[in-house]
């Protein structure tokens, strides 16, 4: 057994780059089983987590911890990194993690759609081959060795209702596993920290196939909610949407295949799971309704590539990328306009 490996009793030093919902969710629940926690966060989310801690209201009930936070790298040495960051903050973040990267650090990207990493020991016919849609240039491959990446899908609905506080209605699951399929000492030890926090964690050797089980999820609900501005119940349940939510799974699940995936859900169940989860609005919606940049690169564009490479069309899932795309330009040139041109307040009668 490695000895420089803390043992899943052992606190870990984990570090949390990025506060948002899913980072703060898992910040109080690894603070909550006793592990070192760090926060990576920034402008009010920073100042929040310094004066008052992080809450988190999910089914456990309230939850209250007041984790170590800064807008530096200044924790040192981490076991553990979760990059909780959309795919277009990671050419940023990545660097940012990079001093606390040791030999033995393990290192887990959060955030939606085709990881950049997704190639990386993939033994298939494109092993080693870029994503070209989320990682251009490779800046992203080259910035944290690959070899320290564990990949991971989240299954976890959370929404942030203020600074560091965060609400989730529904369970918490994590699916953990190696690029290259391996059942490693390090991925079970993490499975278990992960576990213990009051987070049902399991882990794969075949983490692509739940990857693509989120991808089908997210490219069927997460554009089109912004051209909707629907929930999931609204998306899976209203007849003239499920249809359109179908058609994409349908065209999704052909790109699977081609990969060698083997996806366990039905569209149907797909359908029933998806309107189960209630009135929540996607975390695309969340970006859109503030004038954020959408992941539309990582959830969209980088399937779209994937679904060329064997000349496969996806026409109705190209084109609700598409007006998502036109949706987000536009909201976020009007937020940017209202930044430059704050209106006056109203005078007092």
């Amino acid at each position: 057994m490695n000895q420089d490996i803390p043992s899943p009793a052992t606190p870990l030093r984990i570090c949390i780059a990025g506060a948002g919902a899913i980072g703060g969710t898992l910040a109080v629940r690894l603070s909550a089983a006793g592990h070192q926690v760090s926060v990576l966060a920034r402008g009010q989310t920073l100042q929040a987590i310094r004066e008052r801690g992080l809450t988190l209201h999910d089914l456990s009930g309230t939850t209250q911890a007041r984790p170590a936070a800064s807008d530096r790298p200044e924790f040192g040495v981490q076991d553990v990194i979760f990059l909780c960051a959309k795919s277009q903050d990671m050419s940023a973040l990545l660097p940012q993690v990079a001093p606390m990267v040791g030999e033995q650090t393990v290192v887990i990207p959060t955030n939606n759609g085709v990881p950049w990493w997704y190639f990386h020991r993939e033994g298939g016919r494109f092993d080693g081959e870029r994503v070209k849609a989320v990682d251009p240039e490779g800046a992203l491959a080259a910035a944290v060795p690959l070899e320290r990446l564990i990949g991971s899908v989240l299954f976890i609905t959370a929404e942030v209702v203020g600074p560091g506080e965060i609400r989730s209605v529904n369970p918490h699951l994590m699916v953990l596993g190696e690029p290259s399929g391996e059942m490693s000492e390090r991925l079970l030890r993490v499975r278990a920290a992960v576990e213990a926090a009051g987070i049902e964690a399991r882990a794969t050797d075949r983490i692509r196939d739940k990857l693509w089980t989120k991808i089908i999820a997210n490219i069927s609900t997460n554009p089109l909610s912004v051209i909707t501005q629907g929930t999931l119940e609204q998306l899976y349940g209203l007849p003239e949407l499920r249809e359109v939510v179908s058609q994409i799974m349908r065209e999704t699940l052909q790109v699977a295949a081609s990969y060698g995936a083997r996806v366990d859900i039905d569209p149907l169940t797909f359908v029933q799971l998806g309107e189960a989860m209630g009135a929540f609005r996607t975390s695309m919606l969340q970006d859109w309704e503030r004038g954020r940049p959408l992941e539309l690169a990582a959830i969209g564009d980088a399937v779209l590539e994937m679904a060329e490479r064997f000349d496969l069309p996806m026409p109705i899932t190209r084109a609700m990328v598409s007006l998502a795309r036109f949706r987000g330009e536009a909201a976020r040139q009007q937020k940017e306009q209202q930044d430059n041109n704050p209106q006056p307040a109203a005078k007092a009668a």
